[in-house]
């Protein structure tokens, strides 16, 4: 597995519109963010000169617009940041987390039925192999 770069919340916010939305140039990042946030342009700029500078972004440049696309995928990403939340919250317990969600209410039903539902996919293709 690659190192994958550091990325703050706030550039966090500009690779969710670059997952959604790649290709896109820096005016529809800016739109979308300016829209979202109190941000100013030239925040949402730095922050996409950032993640390009980390690695997190490429971009190629089309006429006089830059067009970014993400570097580093989504659920690539998000398994190894949920995968250190548990590690350092939960000592690398996902029942400890599960269980704190449980005892806080914090789950809908919706929530539960889902879980369910990704078990059942877990434990099927576990019988699978």
């Amino acid at each position: 597995m690659k190192k994958l770069p550091q990325i703050s919340e706030a550039e966090f916010e500009v690779m969710r519109i670059v997952w959604d939305h790649a290709p896109v140039s820096t005016n529809e990042i800016t739109d979308q963010l300016v829209q979202s946030t109190d941000w100013s342009p030239k925040t949402i700029q730095t922050l996409i000169r950032r993640l390009v500078t980390k690695g997190a972004l490429t971009y190629k440049k089309q006429g006089r617009m830059f067009v970014y696309m993400a570097a580093v995928e989504e659920d690539e990403y998000l398994k190894a940041k949920s995968s250190s939340f548990v590690e350092h919250y939960f000592n690398g317990n996902i029942m400890a987390l599960v269980s704190s969600y449980l005892e806080s209410d914090a789950l809908s039903e919706a929530d539960i039925q889902s879980l369910r539902d990704i078990l059942a996919k877990a434990d099927q293709k576990r019988t699978e192999q």
